[in-house]
């Protein structure tokens, strides 16, 4: 079989490149993901350098690239540890809902699209990007801070929020009749249900059949069996990202350092492209038009994003500089908005337009933000400096407790 020649010069040339950004960034103590995402926007249909024929391949390799990031994400907690935390937050979670989707429908309106339009924009500025922020987390070595799981819990309840608010969407932008769009929502609603249950379940069935000597075992099994799972949770428009996250719940103990070992570099590697592909995907012809509704939209919802994850945070005993990283960290859009636009947007070029400028401003101004968040707690003059980020995560707090100084914020 005979490789193009052009894949091979393509490919091997953004590789490089992504390698000297990610070098760039790291000299500078930055996430890479803003310049990854700025490389897509040079590389895609109308920018400096086209890269027609890697496209598709970088495309797939983003796919995979968002399960990757949501399995090892799932790895670092337990069921038992999320369950507890997401019963916590589920007035977090409603708070989420009411700030952030209101300005999309709001915007929809003022737009005068039909319904289909205005609850498409709801969805694009409520839900968060799972994938950046979950590079995020890691990249910034916050994943032990007090304030994440507060973080992880209102991102997973969006995710699953989009299972029916994804049916929900479909149904009413094809036409379609009020009890098809309930039986959608209710069938993918119980199936994410049954996920959970089985997860929570069979966990330690599921870290015995996964886990093997071989390092190559390790990787092919868990890798398959994760694919499989996110491929039957779109068949039942759930997201893949939510059927990785609970394969990689599912595996404690051994089986998760023994898979958090094999999968980081494979994860590094499709996380890259993942974010590319998200520059790829916007034509830059398409900013101008709609460039100064969707910068006061995301500034907007850049705030209503902060006091959300500043809410939620504060659930878990977090302190003022905690809850201020857990805000900025909410901030960045991303995959599922590309998703929505693919259901809503062929219905009026204005979605389209204004929902890829407007993923693409937060997209790249929410990591600078997350970054440049406090990253030590205030601590007395006396006193020596602490470690922000402990090497573990953090016992849950019970729901009544309230943050003591000398712990991390």
């Amino acid at each position: 079989m005979r490789t193009p020649i052009a894949l091979l010069l393509e490919l091997g040339a953004i590789l490089t490149g992504l390698s000297v950004l990610g070098a760039f960034s790291r000299r500078y103590a930055l996430s890479p993901v803003p310049l990854y995402l700025l490389a897509g926007l040079a590389l895609g249909d109308g920018g400096l350098v086209p890269v027609p024929a890697a496209r598709d391949f970088v495309g797939i390799g983003a796919s995979i690239g968002v399960i990757l990031l949501l399995l090892t994400l799932g790895l670092d907690f337990t069921v038992r540890e999320f369950a507890v935390s997401l019963r916590r937050h589920r007035v977090s979670a409603a708070i989420d809902v009411a700030l952030n989707a209101t300005p999309g429908a709001v915007t929809g309106w003022l737009l005068g699209l039909d319904a289909g339009g205005i609850l498409a924009l709801a969805g694009v500025t409520y839900v968060s990007s799972s994938g950046i922020i979950a590079r995020l987390l890691g990249d910034l070595r916050r994943l032990g801070n007090r304030e994440t799981p507060a973080v992880l819990s209102v991102l997973v309840m969006e995710d699953f929020a989009m299972a029916a608010y994804l049916p929900l969407l479909a149904v009413i932008t094809s036409g379609g009749t009020w009890w098809q769009a309930l039986l959608s929502v209710l069938a993918a609603t119980a199936v994410v249900a049954g996920a959970i249950a089985a997860s929570a379940r069979w966990s330690h069935h599921v870290g015995r059949i996964l886990t093997h000597p071989d390092p190559e075992q390790v990787l092919l099994r868990i890798l398959g069996i994760t694919l499989v799972v996110a491929a039957l949770a779109e068949t039942v428009h759930v997201s893949a990202a939510v059927g990785a996250f609970l394969i990689g719940l599912a595996l404690t103990g051994t089986a998760a350092d023994r898979a958090r070992a094999v999968l980081h570099p494979l994860r590094d590697l499709f996380a890259a492209l993942f974010f590319l592909a998200m520059g790829l995907s916007v034509d830059p012809g398409d900013l101008l038009s709609m460039l100064p509704a969707a910068t006061v939209l995301a500034v907007v919802t850049a705030f209503t994003k902060l006091i959300s994850g500043w809410y939620a945070a504060g659930r878990d005993g977090a302190g003022y500089r905690g809850r201020l990283r857990a805000g900025t960290a909410l901030i960045a859009r991303g995959e599922f908005s590309v998703v929505i636009v693919g259901l809503a947007g062929a219905a009026d070029q204005r979605i389209g337009a204004l929902t890829t400028t407007y993923v693409l401003l937060l997209a790249v101004c929410g990591p600078f933000l997350t970054r440049f968040a406090p990253t030590r707690p205030a601590a007395p003059r006396t006193a020596p400096a602490t470690v922000d980020e402990p090497p573990r995560l953090p016992a849950s707090p019970s729901p009544g407790s309230t943050h003591d100084a000398a712990k991390p914020d």
